[in-house]
């Protein structure tokens, strides 16, 4: 029997509202690495310069993302086969553990080069948990989803990135601003990754009252079954392609703009780190209110037409926004700056993380959108502020991350010639991915 529209209703918010909080506190956790960079750089890697040193904790952070894949493998097709909520629990475990390892490891004048090899380790423990839960929890919304509402469903995935990205810039800021370097250098760092343990028993207990949306029958495991990898990448490898080709724009803009921007904003225009966090907190809540707004104005008017036009504005403004902040590095202008980027960012965004799962049958669906999420994302996102640090010293130019956002949002948009809009229609039909 089919449910009621109230109680459809009802589900709806309780999925909205546990996958909001779960997966924000998740990105929390794996964010609040990169607004310590500066901190962790010097502790952990003191026998650079300060250059080496931010080099490679960037490039640490980025080695988070080298396991996105095998993460979106892996607990993709755990969620495929067991469904949504024990896959989206198991990422909740991995990255409390991550959180812990990077919590409780002592620096490298206490350990020497054990202290980074302890702290790599995590990173790759955050980055196989974070790979599956993007695709898992993303799944889930869009399958409690109607046809005319899936992309302010999905949205809220987005949604709940922008609310980790907002509390880890707060929780960063607020020690920075009330501790002194010498407290924050000795214990302060540690604290956001103690709250970020947190996350395991207030993730379970809300997750616990999900409902599922995968129908698992009781012999389902009785008989071998395919590997949804090999289903999506043999019967989808050219929607998969194009995809990845998609995300490229829009991953690497939100790793510039929400993760490396603030370590910009201290490092090449000498603001002090809590303005730099509190435009980090600023991006953050616009993401976090603008996409479920801008996921409902793309199940009106289609996907493709907001990514378009939301990745041609940023094309636009990208260089005249870097060099007005060289020409002006006031907190004022870093905010009205990051403000203007963080639109056009999730203009294309909310409905791009929509598109994903819409690709593929309910029976792979899960597997094939964190496959698409995971490779994209750990080849042009994780890695962003790495090659953006990289070419700033390479060039001696502080445009030259600007440059480096245009070329692979404008890249970005070939992959969508390629692509089917699937806006409006009932993806679970008979054919509709044919």
């Amino acid at each position: 029997m089919n449910p009621t529209p109230a109680h459809t209703a009802i589900s709806r918010r309780q999925t909205i509202v546990a996958t909001t909080i779960g997966n924000g506190l998740e990105i929390f956790d794996f964010t609040v690495y990169g607004f310590l960079a500066l901190v962790i750089g010097k502790l952990f890697f003191p026998t650079f310069s300060g250059y080496g040193q931010l080099l490679l904790t960037v490039a640490t952070f980025g080695v988070g993302f080298i396991m996105r894949p095998l993460g979106g493998i892996v607990i993709g097709a755990y969620a495929d086969r067991a469904g949504r909520k024990k896959a989206m629990t198991l990422t909740i475990f991995l990255m409390a553990l991550g959180c812990a390892v990077i919590a409780f490891t002592p620096t490298y004048a206490t350990i020497g080069v054990a202290a980074p090899v302890l702290i790599v380790l995590a990173r790759l423990i955050q980055g196989f948990s974070a790979g599956g839960e993007v695709g898992a929890s993303t799944t889930l919304l869009v399958e409690h989803a109607t046809p005319q509402n899936r992309g302010y469903m999905a949205s809220w995935q987005f949604a709940s990135q922008g609310l980790g990205v907002m509390l880890g810039a707060v929780v960063v800021g607020t020690l920075t601003f009330t501790l002194s370097p010498q407290s924050m250098e000795s214990w302060g760092w540690r604290v956001p990754f103690f709250i970020g343990m947190l996350i395991a028993p207030v993730g379970i207990y809300i997750r616990r009252h999900l409902h599922e949306s995968l129908e698992i029958t009781p012999d389902q495991g009785a008989k071998p079954r395919e590997s949804s990898l090999r289903i999506v990448c043999t019967q989808h490898g050219g929607t998969v392609l194009a995809a990845i080709l998609t995300m490229v724009g829009g991953t690497t803009a939100a790793y510039v703009i929400t993760f490396y921007m603030p370590t910009y904003a201290v490092r090449e225009l000498r603001l002090a780190p809590s303005v730099a966090l509190f435009g980090a907190a600023i991006t953050g809540l616009i993401l976090f209110l603008a996409s479920p707004l801008v996921g409902a104005l793309s199940d009106r008017v289609g996907r493709k037409p907001l990514i378009f036009w939301s990745r041609l504005f940023l094309v636009l403004l990208i260089y005249p926004g870097f060099f007005w902040l060289n020409a002006s590095p006031t907190p004022v202008v870093l905010f009205v700056v990051l403000g203007v980027l963080s639109l056009g960012l999730v203009g294309q965004t909310a409905p791009s993380i929509t598109m994903l799962p819409e690709m593929f049958p309910k029976a792979v669906r899960a597997s094939g959108m964190s496959l698409v999420y995971s490779v994209g994302v750990a080849l042009f996102g994780g890695f962003a502020p790495f090659i953006s640090t990289w070419l700033l010293n390479a060039t001696g130019s502080k445009l030259a991350p600007a440059w480096y956002l245009v070329a692979m949002t404008a890249v970005s948009l070939l992959g969508l010639i390629w692509l089917r809009d699937h806006t409006g229609r009932d993806i679970d039909a008979a054919g509709s991915h044919a």
